[in-house]
């Protein structure tokens, strides 16, 4: 069984082997089983939005800014990016990261176009403002004002169609809360204008005949049915609760990333030479063993890195480097337990057998108090520390199926041959020379 998961193993990193195909054994089954690369690793997008919070309260600006990102994200991965990361920065800023996006303009384009939907009611007292010959105007600004009513409330669009003119037009639902407040708009504008406004244009002014209090209202604009269906689908992908607007824009180019991968895959080569080296010339036959089951364990963590979709960055590539000087630690504290129980006269066979029993206590302890802070640090950590702690908590896990499970099994099958009782294989000298 060891054989045959380390061998589906390798075949899954290798890059001939990402993908699983059955279709020669007339089995209509075929799946891609790609390492995925962050924003650092393959290039992409890295874009900062600023979110104007002027008219929010500020008790509710923290909300409407997670409520921004998480219209945001769906907009995103409706885009069909993979692994993208958009995140909350200070008070007013959202952070974009796109990996391996190749029109970027296509993408600014698609978070920029996301409407902001917002309800205005008649300003009382606008702003008067009187020209050189004494003439006094009203500020175009100031001839509505905020109601608190936007698409933080919204719930649904539907197009229909007006059933006089046939114009399409764009229906909407809102929540409970914007139920509520359309209600309390409404009445207290009876025979006066309540604006919809659009990404702050005006889109229609109607007057308010008498109170609506089931939460949906209609928006008229002289739109043609392309449009109208277009309106719907943004709406219904999200209307951000604030304007945003595009501060910062900076791309990651791939050469710089491909020089990463390989620095990072020249580093992991020579930490596990080093482990390698120091497990056989130190414990010999069993760290020869450690050795082979930390290579099933390089290829079985990368399998499961493709097989489940974990996105590697550099800090992700640091977290399982240092996970494989972490795999053979269980090693370690079995080998020089098996080393206590063969000094004390007894056999190979019951030496490895209570020296992973005994040992096992230790690597438990060990392994869980770590995977302890990696769940922290996953948890309440940015997304650079969050893609180390998962690949090292993975590594932690799968170190320990193969110290516990694949380095036993290789011994059980080597102890009962006799030419391989010798304990200088073992890292110990003769029982003769021990007692001298």
């Amino acid at each position: 069984m060891i054989v045959l998961v380390a061998a589906g193993a390798v075949y899954l990193v290798i890059p001939q082997g990402s993908k699983i195909n059955l279709k020669p054994i007339k089995i209509n089954y075929e799946k891609p089983f790609d390492l995925k690369l962050g924003l650092d690793l393959q290039g992409g997008t890295h874009l900062v939005y600023e979110g104007d919070l002027k008219d929010i309260p500020s008790d509710a600006q923290s909300d409407a800014m997670a409520s921004a990102r998480d219209v945001i994200e769906r907009r995103v991965n409706a885009f069909g990016v993979s692994e993208p990361l958009v995140q909350v920065s200070g008070s007013n800023r959202i952070i974009i990261e796109l990996p391996g996006v190749k029109d970027i303009n296509e993408a600014i384009s698609l978070i920029g176009q996301t409407p902001f939907l917002e309800f205005r009611e008649e300003n009382p007292n606008p702003t008067l403002t009187p020209d050189a010959e004494g003439k006094v105007s009203v500020n175009p600004t100031d001839l509505y004002m905020a109601t608190g009513l936007t698409g933080k409330q919204f719930k649904r669009a539907v197009l229909t169609f007006n059933p006089q003119t046939g114009v399409p037009q764009i229906s909407l639902q809102f929540d409970a809360e914007g139920t509520k407040l359309f209600s309390e708009i409404t009445s207290r504008n009876v025979g006066k204008r309540v604006a919809i406004f659009l990404d702050g244009e005006i889109l229609s002014a109607p007057t308010v005949n008498q109170a609506i209090t089931n939460g949906e209202a209609v928006i008229t604009g002289g739109f043609t049915v392309p449009e109208a269906k277009e309106l719907v689908t943004r709406f219904n992908s999200g209307a951000l609760p604030v304007p945003i607007k595009l501060i910062s824009q900076q791309n990651v180019g791939a050469t710089l990333g491909a020089q990463s991968v390989q620095k990072s895959v020249a580093a992991g080569l020579i930490g596990f030479a080093i482990v390698a080296l120091f497990m056989i010339i130190y414990y010999r036959l069993p760290g020869l063993l450690a050795v082979i089951a930390l290579s099933i364990y390089t290829f079985l963590a990368l399998a499961i890195f493709k097989i489940f979709g974990i996105t590697l960055t550099l800090a992700g590539i640091a977290g399982f480097i240092l996970s494989i000087g972490m795999a053979v630690d269980a090693n370690i504290l079995i080998f020089e337990r098996m080393k206590e129980e063969l000094r004390k006269g007894k056999t190979l066979q019951q030496a490895v057998e209570d020296g992973f029993t005994r040992a096992w206590l230790s690597v438990r302890d060990s392994n869980f108090s770590s995977l302890i802070t990696t769940f922290i640090l996953a948890y309440f950590g940015t997304s650079i520390i969050r893609g180390f702690a998962i690949t090292l908590a993975l590594g932690i896990l799968i170190s320990m199926f193969t110290a516990i499970t694949v380095t036993r099994t290789f011994l059980r099958l080597l102890v009962g041959h006799n030419f391989l009782v010798h304990h200088w294989l073992y890292g110990i000298k003769s029982m003769s020379e021990e007692k001298k």
